[in-house]
């Protein structure tokens, strides 16, 4: 009935397997999938997109898409595994874990192993002024010991002086923070006829083994392991995040994205570059 409806209408139309087909059963590479030829479709028609269609071969992904594929061939090489990749524009939490027994025991509802969430409020460079305002001008100025407006009023995309790269920390701190609490799930106490029980909602991160930090500030900044562990050392209340005993690893190639599109074609050599610029070989 639907098709007949679009057909009737002459508009394009897809159609991938149900993402819920079960009660507790999750399937959403289909749609995945669907989304990625959808999005190359249309890519071709942005500016300047046409000419790269026609040079480039194979896939073109957007960055989010080739930063999940990488983390889901790494994660079946290394283990349960996190990827924060903080950018100018966005902030992106990457999760590949099927979490623990104990917490899917709790589950109100299925979580998919690989999971991507994309803050558009959290970028350092575009979004600046929004992160500023989430931590307050009095506590960065009293953080970095410089007047934040000042410092914002000629905010450049790569920050070299030491003022400003004390603000890019306080920046990506904050990024990074915010952006895994909204991915991760969380403990919950309901009240019902049977006295209190607990649930979880979202996605639990709690087996994660690896923090991977990837995104111009992470492979930049000298710190960024430390600002990393110091957001695994602060949970906030009941969210279902890595434990503090994580490994840090950082992508010190800033190659991660671009390795998910080898993946693709040479996932052998993709997961060799990648362990490489982790420091894992």
């Amino acid at each position: 009935e639907f098709a007949a409806i679009m057909n009737a209408a002459g508009l394009p139309y897809y159609t991938v397997a149900n993402v819920y087909p079960a009660i507790d059963e999750l399937n959403v590479e289909p749609t995945r999938q669907v989304i990625q030829q959808v999005f190359e479709e249309h890519i071709v028609h942005a500016a300047g997109m046409e000419k790269i269609r026609q040079m480039v071969t194979g896939q073109i992904l957007p960055t989010p898409g080739a930063v999940l594929v990488a983390a889901k061939l790494l994660q079946e090489a290394i283990g349960d595994l996190l990827v924060i990749d903080v950018g100018g524009a966005t902030t992106d939490v990457h999760s590949v874990t099927p979490g623990s027994e104990e917490i899917n025991r709790l589950l109100l509802h299925p979580e998919p192993l690989a999971k991507r969430t994309v803050e558009g409020d959290l970028g350092v460079y575009l979004n600046a002024p929004h992160v500023a305002e989430r931590i307050g001008k009095e506590v960065l100025a009293a953080r970095i010991g410089h007047d934040a407006n000042s410092l914002l009023a000629n905010w450049p995309p790569i920050p070299k002086a030491d003022s400003q790269l004390r603000l890019l920390e306080a920046f990506t701190s904050e990024a990074a923070r915010t952006a895994l609490e909204r991915h991760a799930g969380r403990l919950k106490q309901l009240y019902g006829p049977q006295g209190r029980s607990t649930i979880a909602m979202g996605k639990d991160l709690s087996n994660v083994r690896y923090v991977i930090g990837t995104g111009g500030p992470l492979t930049q900044l000298a710190n960024a392991k430390k600002l990393l562990a110091d957001m695994l050392a602060k949970p906030a209340g009941q969210a279902l995040v890595p434990k503090a005993s994580a490994e840090i690893l950082i992508d010190q190639h800033y190659n991660l994205a671009a390795l998910g599109v080898l993946a693709n074609r040479y996932p052998q050599a993709a997961l060799c570059l990648m362990r490489e610029s982790l420091g894992m070989c």
